[in-house]
């Protein structure tokens, strides 16, 4: 993998800008920004190398997560994003692999206004996708084009996903990326977000347990 100019690959939907590395509470990764040239956000690709010290290749462990200010920033309880983040990168960390993060995509597309609108009706006993769907908008209008195109960009063609979602697989394969697997990732469970993750897995697919239960503190 090596630095690409500025100019767009031909038929890329997304255009490399810059590498740096950048040390974190995580550990220390190669940082890739790159611009989407449909939408106009702003992506970046975090890479750990392997404990080898190799950079992820065909078959990387890779994490495609989209950007929550209010989970990631404010430590909000109503979802679990802020936690699959940080487990996420500390797994990159230690085994090697991506998170490509995508900006532009908070409350699953909608936005942050319309997000905390949705949170609102929330508090009237709407369930996420419910609430979404009550301000007219879509239960999920997430696209992953710009992702499958920094991974080609990365040269990375197959992939081990992780996550619980399987319209994210169902998207990268369109876009030409191989997922040999989802790789689960279920942390961030509380009391706050049960609901939220009820109805990710009963009305929305995702592969996470029957039986969500928030650890036990001492």
């Amino acid at each position: 993998m090596t630095d690409a100019l500025t100019s767009p690959t031909p038929g890329s939907p997304v255009q490399f800008e810059v590498s740096t590395n950048v040390p974190t509470t995580h550990g220390t990764f190669e940082m890739r920004a790159y611009r989407d040239l449909v939408t106009g956000a702003e992506h970046v690709a975090i890479i750990g190398r392997t404990p080898d010290g190799s950079v992820p290749a065909d078959g990387a462990l890779v994490r495609v997560h989209s950007e929550c200010l209010t989970g990631e920033a404010f430590g909000s309880l109503k979802c679990e994003c802020g936690p699959q983040l940080d487990a996420a990168l500390d797994t990159i960390a230690a085994e090697g692999g991506v998170v490509v993060y995508l900006r532009g995509q908070e409350g699953r597309g909608i936005g942050l206004v319309n997000k905390l609108k949705a949170y609102r009706l929330q508090e009237d006993g709407l369930d996420t996708l419910d609430a979404n769907l009550a301000l007219g908008l879509p239960a999920d209008s997430r696209e992953y084009g710009g992702a499958a195109g920094i991974l080609s960009d990365l040269g990375i063609g197959r992939v081990r996903l992780l996550s619980n979602n399987p319209e994210k697989r169902r998207q990268l394969e369109e876009h030409g990326i191989t997922v040999d697997a989802l790789v689960p990732l279920v942390v961030g469970i509380s009391a706050q977000n049960a609901g939220y993750l009820d109805t990710k897995r009963d009305r929305m697919g995702h592969t996470l347990p029957a039986d969500l239960e928030a650890p036990a503190h001492n």
